[in-house]
């Protein structure tokens, strides 16, 4: 009899150890998941984190295009100007042959003109 009350106290010793491994092993189960979850949602952030530096060097990129695209046009502008200004200059260029030449064909018809009266009076 003696020894079949401690087989059943052994029994449930037993049962109570199963018991007690079974909630440790949920515990850690429940612990573990939860390590998870924060794992996850930190991994969560820092994707996110990453996505919007992404999209601030994208900004910053584009915001370099637009001022390289700026200063080409600012160039052409300068060119532009220039070539206009190259333009100006050989009008007055030009005017300034005509001038010339307008003054020197006076001048010839002028000495002509002398000729004339030279020999007129000669005659």
């Amino acid at each position: 009899r003696e020894r079949e009350r401690e087989r059943k106290r052994e029994r449930e010793r037993k049962k109570e150890r199963k018991k007690e491994r079974k909630k440790e092993r949920k515990k850690e189960r429940k612990r573990e998941r939860k390590k998870e979850r924060e794992r996850e949602r930190k991994r969560e952030r820092e994707r996110k984190r990453e996505r919007e530096r992404e999209k601030e060097k994208e900004r910053e990129k584009e915001k370099e295009r637009e001022k390289e695209k700026e200063r080409e046009k600012e160039k052409e502008r300068e060119k532009e100007k220039e070539r206009e200004k190259e333009k100006e200059r050989e009008k007055e260029k030009e005017k300034e042959r005509k001038r010339k030449k307008e003054r020197k064909r006076k001048k010839e018809k002028e000495k002509e003109r002398e000729k004339e009266k030279e020999r007129e009076r000669k005659r």
